[in-house]
């Protein structure tokens, strides 16, 4: 069955990848990789360009009811819990000696809403749960170590719609005076990270709108491979926007496939690996192609053509959009599914779906106009198996839908164009 769903979307590829158009992206993030650069496909002239130096902490700022503080490792700072009582911090001790005791903690690279301060021992990371007014108490100290040998001690005081905290400085014999600050989610209303420089004291805009981005180029840190095993290591890659999700897929001499793509929402699955660094200049691996599935169902395929390295910064990649050359996509391995033809002449489609288990739940596909409204629904099977049915959309206008199938949990989206 399952060469046979492959097969169809075989005949999709062959039928429609050579009328995409492609396109050409460049971002550029400075010598050094000084600056973080963000990419939207719908705009690739954008100039959304921010330097590393100019923050410290990011505070997930869109929910009342959920928190993440990430820590600017690209800038080069480290973090360490140091103590998990709070009645020490007058006390913290940099010292060599006491270092030794210090835990590193590190952002996730797969989840944006898991900063380092989540990493830390209390149960909500840098915090407790008052249930007596339902903010998030702070219980742990931290130090944050720079590239230029400063010291700052930090805790989180309280969450509760936004986040108050406090540090203070190391002048090199004693702590300096304590500042206390208040960073609320209702500022930047239409950014995912509010930004904060321990620095200069001030909060920062160091992105774009989360609706004018789909990735950013940075520096990360990431589990290596090294040696047989893993260790944290700072690398220069991609990230996608947490409403993104990515497949990453093989395509041998530069051949577009897609008939089995999974897509990810782990947002390093474009990572740092498109390149390898042979000791003066780096190489790209052109058989690796990447899959950008948008919010709005657009899918992109992006391919690396070069990587200068930190002379410049500059990355190039190509890039273009296949939403309606997709032939089936699969699901965490439970349904692959697909259409054809797409385009279609007669406003007739074919839904072509291997389930590759049995579904709890109804199965059912929707077709939205690009308004929104729902125009179609139909019930299909949620019993193992492959099915090859068709739709008469001949009632509707032509033009470009959004078509859903959903199974069990799972939500699949493509474009549909009816001629």
């Amino acid at each position: 069955m399952k060469k046979r769903i492959l097969f169809l979307a075989a005949i999709l590829v062959s039928s429609f990848a050579s009328a995409q158009a492609v396109q050409q992206g460049t971002v550029t993030m400075g010598p050094a990789y000084a600056n973080q650069a963000f990419f939207k496909f719908s705009n690739p002239t954008a100039n959304n360009v921010y330097p590393h130096s100019s923050w410290d902490l990011a505070f997930y700022r869109k929910s009342s009811f959920s928190f993440a503080t990430r820590i600017n490792d690209a800038k080069g700072i480290e973090i360490y819990q140091v103590s998990n009582n709070i009645s020490n911090w007058a006390t913290v001790d940099v010292s060599t000696a006491a270092q030794s005791s210090w835990t590193r903690l590190y952002n996730s690279d797969t989840v944006w809403t898991e900063g380092a301060l989540e990493q830390g021992t209390a149960t909500y990371g840098w915090g407790e749960y008052n249930p007596a007014n339902h903010h998030v108490t702070g219980s742990i100290i931290f130090v944050l170590k720079y590239p230029n040998g400063t010291y700052k001690k930090f805790k989180m005081d309280d969450f509760f719609a936004g986040y108050t905290f406090t540090y203070s400085t190391w002048n090199g014999t004693a702590w300096g005076a304590d500042q206390t600050q208040v960073v609320s989610n209702t500022s930047n209303p239409n950014n995912i990270f509010n930004y904060f420089s321990l620095e200069t004291n001030a909060p920062v805009i160091a992105e774009p709108a989360s609706a004018d981005w789909d990735l950013i180029f940075t520096k990360f840190t990431t589990d290596y491979p090294m040696g047989g095993s893993t260790t944290k290591y700072q690398v220069t890659g991609a990230l996608h926007h947490p409403d993104v999700k990515v497949a990453k897929n093989n395509e041998p001499g530069g051949v577009m496939n897609t008939a089995n793509l999974n897509f990810a929402t782990a947002i390093n699955t474009i990572g740092y690996d498109w390149k390898t660094f042979t000791g003066s200049t780096y190489t790209i691996d052109g058989n690796k192609a990447y899959y950008v599935k948008l919010a709005n169902g657009s899918v992109y395929r992006v391919v690396f053509t070069s990587f200068v390295g930190s002379s410049t910064g500059v990355i190039t990649f190509n890039y273009q959009d296949v939403t309606a050359s997709l032939g089936t996509e699969s699901f965490e391995d439970k349904i692959s599914f697909g259409i054809y033809p797409n385009p279609s002449l007669d406003k007739k489609i074919n839904l072509i779906y291997d389930l590759k288990e049995n579904m709890d739940t109804k199965n059912k596909v929707s077709i939205y106009s690009m308004t929104g409204a729902k125009v179609f629904e139909t019930a299909i099977d949620n019993t193992q198996g492959f099915y090859n049915k068709e739709i008469n959309l001949s009632s509707l206008g032509s033009g470009i839908y959004i078509l859903n199938l959903e199974a069990g949990n799972n939500v699949i989206t493509k474009k549909v164009i009816l001629k």
